[in-house]
């Protein structure tokens, strides 16, 4: 597997199994699945409900001797309402027990909004004890992200946001390179909206080397310096993914690519007040 270095001198997997919207009774299958397959960067977060189920899936592969535990590199993140400082603390010791870990090699700030800054100091604290290697932030965008790390000693390793190929974010990784603030791309396939896996475009630059819609976009990405996420909870979709590392896109294929830009997200903007207030309304049905 092909690995970057942040920021600190972690090396990460530059391509890794999300594990966000898969069912919990499915999780721990899929991870162990996953983990068969190849991966060894896998990604949950407390918010998705399926931590426990990541620990097993994680757990049965280890056990079954198909990993060390020092070969994987595990990410989890704290939602708005465990940002306070001390709900921080907790949520990371949490997180280790649920998943029956000893230490998570990435942990994250889910959202840009809340007490970031205590929670920051938290996870400063568990980075320097050993209980979280590598330390970042989650969906900030440019200007925020200048904004954090400007008012923080510790930089973060990580800025995992948005990017798929309607939402390409190439200015947004030029600042975070700027600052030495990794890019980790979530949703690369855009959920397949706008019908991305039958886009002409990229089904013809597949078809020049034999591959499928998805790994081009993964390609794509992987070349472009990003670490990427896929999830499937399917075997054979598993190593689909990750059968991407025996070619290279041209500089045309990466033109072509890039016409397909339409500068927005294909989900939602974190800056619009609806929804901001939609997380704000899911913050209180959380807390109750």
């Amino acid at each position: 597997m092909q690995t970057i270095t942040l920021n600190n001198g972690v090396e990460m997997p530059q391509l890794g199994f999300g594990v966000y919207q898969i069912p919990f009774e499915e999780t721990s299958e899929a991870v162990y699945q996953a983990i068969k397959t190849g991966y060894r960067l896998i990604d949950t977060a407390s918010i998705y409900g399926n931590e426990k189920e990541t620990g097993e899936g994680i757990k049965r592969a280890i056990n079954e001797g198909l990993v060390t535990r020092e070969e994987l590199f595990v990410t989890s993140k704290l939602f708005i309402l465990q940002a306070p400082e001390e709900k921080a603390a907790e949520t990371i010791e949490y997180s280790l027990e649920v998943m029956g870990l000893d230490y998570l090699d990435l942990f994250l700030i889910h959202q840009p909004y809340g007490d970031i800054y205590g929670a920051w100091r938290s996870m400063v604290t568990a980075q320097k004890t050993g209980k979280l290697r590598a330390i970042g932030i989650s969906n900030f965008k440019s200007a925020k992200m200048i904004e954090f790390v400007g008012l923080n000693e510790v930089i973060p390793q990580i800025n995992q946001i948005e990017v798929n190929p309607w939402n390409q974010r190439v200015e947004d990784q030029e600042w975070n390179e700027k600052y030495g603030v990794q890019v980790e791309a979530w949703a690369p396939f855009a959920e397949g909206r706008q019908e991305l896996f039958t886009n002409p475009v990229l089904a013809e630059i597949g078809k020049k080397y034999g591959k499928t819609v998805g790994q081009v976009v993964l390609r794509w990405l992987i070349q472009r310096g990003i670490v990427a996420l896929a999830k499937s909870v399917r075997p054979e979709r598993m190593a689909e993914n990750i059968d991407i590392f025996d070619f290279d896109l041209s500089k045309e294929d990466i033109e072509k690519i890039g016409t397909l830009d339409r500068g927005e997200s294909a989900f939602f903007d974190h800056d619009a007040p609806q929804q901001v207030e939609w997380f704000m309304n899911r913050m209180l049905d959380t807390e109750k």
